[in-house]
C-alpha cells in the first residue's frame, strides 16, 4: 500500500473515530432532547414544535450559502498563505449573517401564512417568529466549526458543532419545561442559549485554527469563493426540496400530530446517518488535497475503503433499527409507533447513501459542482411531484418513501459521474463481507425477539445481533486494508494513553 494512501486512510479513520464519539453523543442529546418535549409538550403542541424547528432546520442548510464547502476546497489549499485563509473565513461569516438577517425577517413575515396552509395551531405563529432568529445563529456555530474541521482539528469541529449545539438546545429545553413555558417559551429560551453558544464559537475558532475572519482583500478572493460557494449553495437549496420537502408536505398535508410522529422517526434515523458523517468529517480536505496533487489513483483507492468501512458500520445500525424499530418508537409514546413503517422505508435510503459513500462531497472537491447543482435541482423537482403524490395516497409512508428513492437516485447518479469525469469506483467484491455478516446479525436478534418483548428485547437483541456481526466478519474475513487502518489505529491509541498515563 502507498504511503499516501495510509497517511490519508490512517488521517480520516481517525477522524471517523473521534466524529463517531461525538456524533454519537450528538444523537443522543438530541434524542434526550425530543424525548424531553415529547413527554413535557404532549403530542399537538410537541407537533407545532416540531414542524417549526425543522422548518428552522432546512433554513440552517441554506444560510451559509456554500460557505462550509468553499471552506473545505479553499483553506487547504492556502495553507501557505495566512492572508487568503483570512480573507476566506471573512466572507463565510459576512455570508453567513446577511442570509441570517435575511431569513430572521422572512420567517417573522411567512409566520401566519405557513400556519395557515398547514397546522393551523395558534401557538405555531410565535414559535416559528422564535426559530426564524436561530437560523443565523446556528450558520456561525456551522462556519466557525468549518474552520476547525478544514484545519484537521476534529476535536474542536465535535465539540461545537456535535456536542455544544445539541447540548444547548437540550439544556434550554428542559430549563423551559421545568419553568412551565409553552412551546412558544421553549422556542425562545433555545434561541437564546444558542445565542450564548455563538457568540463563544468565533474567538474560539480563530484562537484555535490562527485563522481571523477579515474583509480585507474580499474584493479580489469573492469571485472565486462565490464560483464554489454559490453552486453549492443552489444544490443545498434543491436537496430541501429533494431530501426535506417530506416534512414540509407532512405538516401542510396531515395534521399536527403527524408531524411530531415523523420527527421522531428522523431523530431515529439520524442515528443510521453516523457511519457516513464520521467518515466524511476529514475525507473533503483529504480529498482536496489528493486532487489537487493530482494523485486521482490514490483518491480513488482511499475512496473504495472508506465506503466499504462505512458499509462495515453502517450495516449493523440498519439491522437494528429494522428489526426493533417500533419498540425503539414506543420509548416516546405509544403515539409514536405509527412510525414504523415509514422508519424502514426511509432505511433504505440510509442504506443507498451510506453504501456508496462520500459522492457528493468528492464532486465538490474535484471542482464538478455545477454539475451536483444541475442533478439537485433536476431531482428536487421530480422528488416535489412523486411525494406530493405519495403523502396524498400513503400519508407518512409516502413522505418517508419520496425521501428514500431520491436519496438513492441522488447517491446513485452521482457514482456514475464520478467515475465518468474522474475515473473514482469504490466498489469490489469485499462489499459483500459486511452485507453477509448483516444478514446473519437480523436472523439472530429476530430470533431473541422470539422470546423476549418489551424494551428489554432492545438491549439484549441488539447485543447478541452485534456479537453474531463481529463473529461473521471474523470468519468471513476482513480487507487487508481494514485491518491496517485498526492496527495502526490502535497502536497510535495505545501509545496516547501510555504517555498520558505514564505507562
Amino acid at each position: 500500500m502507498p504511503e499516501a494512501e495510509r497517511d490519508a486512510l490512517e488521517t480520516i479513520a481517525h477522524g471517523a473515530v473521534l466524529t463517531s464519539g461525538g456524533v454519537a453523543g450528538q444523537r443522543a442529546l438530541l434524542t434526550a432532547a425530543e424525548f424531553a418535549l415529547t413527554r413535557g409538550l404532549g403530542p399537538t403542541a410537541y407537533g407545532v414544535y416540531a414542524l417549526a424547528w425543522r422548518i428552522a432546520q432546512l433554513c440552517s442548510r441554506l444560510v451559509t450559502f456554500g460557505s462550509v464547502p468553499a471552506i473545505q476546497r479553499y483553506l487547504p489549499e492556502y495553507a501557505d498563505d495566512p492572508d487568503r485563509r483570512r480573507t476566506v473565513a471573512g466572507l463565510a461569516y459576512a455570508t453567513t449573517l446577511g442570509f441570517g438577517v435575511a431569513f430572521a425577517v422572512g420567517v417573522w413575515v411567512a409566520a401566519p401564512a405557513i400556519n395557515a396552509r398547514t397546522v393551523s395551531e395558534a401557538a405555531f405563529p410565535g414559535t416559528m417568529r422564535a426559530f426564524g432568529g436561530l437560523v443565523g445563529l446556528l450558520g456561525v456555530v456551522m462556519v466557525a466549526s468549518a474552520l476547525l474541521r478544514a484545519v484537521g482539528s476534529a476535536r474542536g469541529e465535535v465539540l461545537f458543532n456535535k456536542l455544544l449545539r445539541p447540548g444547548v438546545r437540550l439544556v434550554g429545553a428542559l430549563g423551559a419545561l421545568a419553568l412551565g413555558y409553552s412551546v412558544v417559551g421553549v422556542a425562545g429560551v433555545i434561541v437564546a442559549a444558542t445565542a450564548v453558544l455563538a457568540v463563544a464559537a468565533v474567538p474560539v475558532s480563530a484562537s484555535v485554527t490562527g485563522v481571523r475572519p477579515s474583509l480585507r482583500g474580499a474584493r479580489a478572493e469573492a469571485r472565486r469563493f462565490y464560483d464554489h460557494a454559490a453552486p453549492v449553495a443552489m444544490s443545498s437549496l434543491g436537496k430541501v426540496f429533494q431530501n426535506r420537502v417530506d416534512v414540509l408536505l407532512v405538516g401542510a398535508l396531515l395534521t399536527a400530530t403527524a408531524a411530531g410522529v415523523y420527527n421522531v422517526v428522523l431523530v431515529v434515523i439520524a442515528v443510521a446517518w453516523i457511519p457516513l458523517l464520521s467518515f466524511n468529517q476529514l475525507l473533503p480536505p483529504v480529498a482536496s488535497d489528493l486532487y489537487a496533487a493530482d494523485r486521482t489513483a490514490t483518491l480513488n483507492a482511499v475512496y473504495g475503503s472508506v465506503t466499504r468501512q462505512i458499509v462495515t458500520a453502517v450495516t449493523p445500525i440498519l439491522a437494528v433499527l429494522v428489526v426493533y424499530g417500533r419498540e425503539i418508537l414506543t420509548l416516546f409514546g405509544e403515539p409514536y409507533a405509527a412510525g414504523y413503517v415509514p422508519l424502514v422505508v426511509y432505511l433504505c435510503g440510509v442504506f443507498v447513501g451510506s453504501a456508496v459513500g462520500a459522492t457528493g462531497w468528492l464532486l465538490m472537491m474535484t471542482d464538478h459542482q455545477y454539475a451536483r447543482m444541475a442533478l439537485d435541482w433536476l431531482l428536487a423537482v421530480l422528488n416535489v411531484a412523486l411525494t406530493y403524490a405519495f403523502v396524498v395516497r400513503y400519508g407518512l409512508v409516502g413522505a418517508a418513501l419520496g425521501t428514500s428513492l431520491a436519496i438513492a437516485v441522488q447517491n446513485g447518479i452521482q457514482v456514475v459521474l464520478l467515475r465518468r469525469f474522474e475515473g473514482l469506483w469504490p466498489f469490489d467484491r469485499t462489499f459483500l463481507t459486511p452485507i453477509a455478516a448483516g444478514v446473519v446479525a437480523v436472523l439472530a436478534m429476530y430470533a431473541v425477539r422470539a422470546v423476549l418483548a418489551g424494551p428489554a428485547v432492545i438491549v439484549v437483541g441488539s447485543g447478541v445481533g452485534l456479537a453474531a456481526y463481529a463473529g461473521s466478519l471474523s470468519v468471513l474475513g476482513v480487507d487487508p486494508r481494514d485491518r491496517f487502518v485498526a492496527r495502526r489505529l490502535a497502536r497510535r491509541y495505545r501509545a496516547a494513553l501510555a504517555a498520558r498515563f505514564g505507562r
